[in-house]
C-alpha cells in the first residue's frame, strides 16, 4: 500500500511539471491558434539559462532566477520581432512550420553551446519543503511544482477571462483579420515539446485548467506503468492516450467545442 501512494503522490507532482509546461502551450495556442513546436526547446533554453547563471557564473539563486526570466523575455521580442511579425496576416501553416524549424534550430543551439552532457543543478531548495507523510517522501522540486502549478492556474485564468489584454489575445486567435481591422494590435501578441503534447491534447488545446490536470492524468499513468509493469513502458503511454483521445473525444476532456454552420 504503501509503494502504491508513493507512485501515487510522485505520478501527481510529476503531472503538475507536465502541466505547468503544457500551460505555456495551451496559452500559446490559446493567444494565435498557433500550435508551437519549439515550446520543449524554448523551455530547455529557459534551464540552461539557469544553469549558466547559477553554476558558471556562481549567482545567487533569486538573481540567477531573475535573469533567467529577463533573459527568455529578450529571447521572446527577438522570436517576435524576427521570425513572427512578418507573417502576421498569412495562413496559419506558415507559422506552424516555422515553430517547427526554430525547434530545430534551437536544438542544434543548445547541443552547440552546453554540449549532450547530462547537467545537474546544485541544491538551492531548502530541504524544510520536503513533505514527509508516514512512508511517503515529496522531495522539495515536486512541492514546489505544487504552489506554483496552482498560482499560474489561477492567474492564467483570471488573465484571459478579465483582461483587456487576454480578451484582445483571445479574439486575434480566434479571427486575425477580423481583430486588426476592429483596432486591436496583432504586433504586440508575441508568441512543448512532444512530452507535453499528449497532455494538451488531453486537457483541451485551450483549456488552462484542462492542462493541469491532463498532467496529472498523464503523470499518474507514466508513474503507475513504471512501477507495476514496466519502466521501458511508461514514455509510451503519453501517445497511447493520445491516439485514443483523438479518436473518442478530439476536443479534449475540456476542449471547447466548435461547431461552423454554413
Amino acid at each position: 500500500m504503501d509503494f502504491f501512494i508513493q507512485l501515487l503522490v510522485s505520478g501527481i507532482s510529476v503531472g503538475f511539471l507536465y502541466g505547468l509546461s503544457a500551460m505555456g502551450f495551451v496559452m500559446i495556442f490559446k493567444s494565435s491558434s498557433v500550435l508551437n513546436f519549439a515550446h520543449g526547446e524554448l523551455l530547455a533554453i529557459g534551464a540552461y539559462f539557469f544553469l549558466a547563471f547559477i553554476v558558471w557564473a556562481k549567482l545567487p539563486f533569486l538573481l540567477a532566477f531573475f535573469l533567467s526570466l529577463i533573459g527568455c523575455f529578450l529571447l521572446g521580442i527577438l522570436i517576435e520581432r524576427i521570425f513572427l511579425r512578418p507573417l502576421i496576416g498569412e495562413p496559419l501553416i506558415f507559422v506552424i512550420m516555422l515553430t517547427v524549424g526554430l525547434a530545430a534550430m534551437f536544438k542544434g543551439l543548445i547541443l552547440l553551446i552546453w554540449g549532450g552532457n547530462l547537467h545537474t543543478y546544485p541544491n538551492f531548495l531548502p530541504e524544510a519543503m520536503t513533505i514527509k507523510w508516514g512512508m511517503v517522501r515529496i522531495p522539495p522540486v515536486y512541492s514546489a511544482t505544487l504552489v506554483i502549478g496552482m498560482i499560474f492556474l489561477l492567474l492564467f485564468g483570471l488573465f484571459f477571462k478579465f483582461s483587456s489584454q487576454g480578451i484582445y489575445m483571445r479574439s486575434v486567435a480566434d479571427n486575425q483579420k477580423a481583430a486588426l481591422s476592429l483596432g486591436v494590435h496583432g504586433h504586440d501578441l508575441s508568441a512543448i515539446g512532444l512530452k507535453v503534447f499528449p497532455v494538451v491534447i488531453l486537457g483541451g488545446l485551450d483549456s488552462i485548467g484542462g492542462a493541469i490536470i491532463g498532467g496529472i492524468i498523464i503523470g499518474l499513468l507514466e508513474t503507475l506503468t513504471g512501477g507495476y509493469l514496466s519502466p521501458s513502458l511508461r514514455d509510451v503511454v503519453p501517445y497511447v492516450i493520445l491516439v485514443l483521445i483523438l479518436l473518442l473525444k478530439p476536443y479534449g476532456l475540456f476542449g471547447l467545442k466548435e461547431i461552423e454552420r454554413v
